[in-house]
C-alpha cells in the first residue's frame, strides 16, 4: 500500500450566510468546537469553523463554487487540472490563507484550492 499522504487536507463546505456572528453558534455547536478563524479577503468576510467555511457578503461567483479545498502542494493540482481539460480561473495567487486558486473542471465545477499553511486563529 502506498504511504504517501494525499495531496487533499481537508475539503471546506462553502456555506453562504446573512451573518456570520448570528450563524456562528450552530456551525461551532455542528463542528464541536469554539475554534474560530475570522478573516476577509476582498469584500467577503469568512469564518472557518472545523469543516466549513461561512461566507457573509459574498457575490454571485464566490458562492458558485462547489467546495474549498485544502492542499499541500498547490502546483499538483494546477498540473492536474490542466491536464483533465479544466481551466484555471483566478490564481495561483496569494491568499490570506495561503496561495489560492479557483479552477473550473472539465466537468463544469468550479472550485477554490488553498495551499495549507498553519492559520492563524482570532
Amino acid at each position: 500500500m502506498d504511504e504517501t499522504p494525499s495531496n487533499v487536507v481537508a475539503v471546506l463546505a462553502r456555506i453562504p450566510v446573512e451573518s456570520i456572528v448570528a450563524a456562528l453558534p450552530l456551525y461551532e455547536r455542528l463542528a464541536e468546537t469554539s475554534d474560530v478563524h475570522v478573516f476577509t479577503f476582498g469584500p467577503v468576510r469568512l469564518a472557518w469553523v472545523g469543516p466549513f467555511l461561512l461566507l457573509e457578503g459574498a457575490d454571485e461567483a464566490a458562492r458558485s463554487r462547489a467546495a474549498t479545498i485544502m492542499v499541500r502542494d498547490l502546483d499538483v493540482v494546477v498540473d492536474a487540472v490542466l491536464d483533465a481539460g479544466g481551466d484555471l480561473l483566478d490564481g495561483p495567487m496569494p491568499g490570506p490563507n495561503g496561495r489560492r486558486l479557483v479552477a473550473r473542471h472539465g466537468d463544469g465545477n468550479v472550485v477554490e484550492y488553498v495551499e495549507q499553511v498553519a492559520p492563524t486563529r482570532s
